[in-house]
């Protein structure tokens, strides 16, 4: 077993050093010698059978029961190790991904109510587990920023401003957010633009939370939250915004969700969506993160994404590609998250917390080594709706943050 282990390890690991003690006691090192380093133990030969049989899945189950251990570095450093190789997978991996691939419009088949099911495992978490590591605002997507050292509030913010500029937004304007989350961007939207903002979201915590805070605010008229699935939806909308939620709508709904677009739409209307990509094809969710993270959901690739648009007479007027914006995002949650560690634990548990960590590990380093991104795609219904050149996104981000600065924007500590 530990000699299959060491052969198979070696053929895949090629660049990083990766210890591995066995939970015979034996040690073996694969990889170049360079860094990044870690070293790791197996407390059973289980783990290492399913290790060698599934290690999509296996590996994140093995972290978060505790079936090995990280003895040198952090499991970030066993991840971007694993996935930092020539290769994405290994090659014992690839008939379960084949398998997977086949059968992914069938785990991606989201109809409403396990469409609410599906939210409701990861968003109607104890709304305190998110004030630990999100931002001040609870932007639970990537952030834009501007400068290498900006600080994760600031940009978040910059993500709504960058937002905003391109939806072109006028006082009056009608806008619906499609997977509001906890509000944000609804409030800023209305706070800023003037606009009248329909948020819908199919978790109840981001629902009850997302009106509590536009009463709050006082901006009750101009931003109201609705517990409603996309499909559900009544206009028509001057603006519509999606952020972090076509992820889990599914390969076999984007015609039906872009034809809803379009039938919501009004005439001179501008649609900015922006979700999670992947830059070298259709794929598949990783099993571990479709079981225990994100039921149902699936990072798309363009190639994917712009045949459903244009088949639901939609026009592309602007893709923008953001490059490790959500790597550095997801550094800042990991960092917060381990640093209120014993908090999540108290919430939860341990598995619990070794779970999350692997998961937003795990995430970094997929916008780190692999092939994802961000996109944001700006859609019409005709020509001429949109300026014929780019430079009015920086002109009316720089109108917004005017507008930002006369504001006393709340503000918390990570954590309250």
């Amino acid at each position: 077993m530990d000699r299959l282990l060491h052969g198979l390890l070696s053929t895949f690991i090629r660049r990083g050093t990766l210890r591995v003690t066995t939970a015979s006691g034996a040690s073996f090192t694969v990889g170049d010698g360079a860094a990044p380093r870690a070293a790791i133990r197996f407390m059973s030969r289980a783990v290492q059978w399913g290790l060698l049989l599934d290690p999509e899945l296996k590996l994140g189950e093995a972290y978060m029961n505790g079936g090995f251990a990280v003895e040198e570095g952090t499991i970030g450093d066993v991840l971007a190790i694993a996935l930092g190789q020539p290769s994405e997978m290994p090659r014992w991996a690839r008939p379960q991904w084949l398998l997977r691939y086949l059968g992914r419009r069938l785990a991606q088949f989201n109809p409403r109510r396990r469409a609410r099911r599906n939210v409701a495992h990861h968003y109607d978490l104890d709304g305190r587990l998110y004030s630990l590591f999100l931002d001040a605002d609870r932007q639970y997507s990537c952030a834009y920023f501007e400068t290498p050292d900006q600080s994760l509030d600031d940009a978040q913010l910059a993500k709504k401003r960058h937002l905003a500029a391109k939806l072109l937004l006028s006082p009056g304007h009608r806008v619906l957010d499609i997977g509001c989350g906890w509000g944000g961007l609804g409030l800023y939207l209305a706070e800023t633009t003037g606009a009248k903002v329909t948020g819908i979201t199919l978790s109840q915590e981001q629902h009850a939370i997302a009106n509590a805070r536009a009463a709050e605010r006082g901006l009750s008229e101009r931003a109201h939250f609705l517990l409603q699935d996309y499909r559900d939806a009544q206009g028509p909308f001057d603006r519509i915004v999606s952020v972090g939620m076509f992820e889990h709508v599914g390969v076999g709904h984007y015609d039906a969700f872009f034809r809803k677009c379009r039938d919501l739409l009004t005439d001179d209307g501008v649609m900015l969506l922006h979700s999670i990509g992947r830059s070298e094809g259709p794929g598949i969710t990783n099993p571990w993160i479709a079981k225990y993270i994100f039921p149902g959901g699936y990072i798309p690739a363009l190639s994917e994404v712009l045949p459903r648009i244009e088949k639901a007479g939609l026009l592309v007027t602007d893709i923008e590609i953001l490059r490790l914006h959500y790597a550095e995002t997801l550094k800042n949650w990991r960092e917060r998250f381990l640093a209120h560690r014993e908090e999540v634990e108290r919430l939860y548990d341990e598995r619990f917390v070794r779970m999350w960590e692997f998961y937003l590990a795990a995430s970094e380093q997929s916008f780190r080594q692999q092939a994802m991104m961000n996109f944001q795609i700006q859609i019409t219904k005709r020509q001429g709706v949109t300026p014929m050149t780019r430079d009015y996104i920086g002109r009316e981000e720089q109108r917004l943050r005017a507008i930002e600065g006369k504001q006393a924007w709340p503000l918390r500590l990570a954590g309250e």
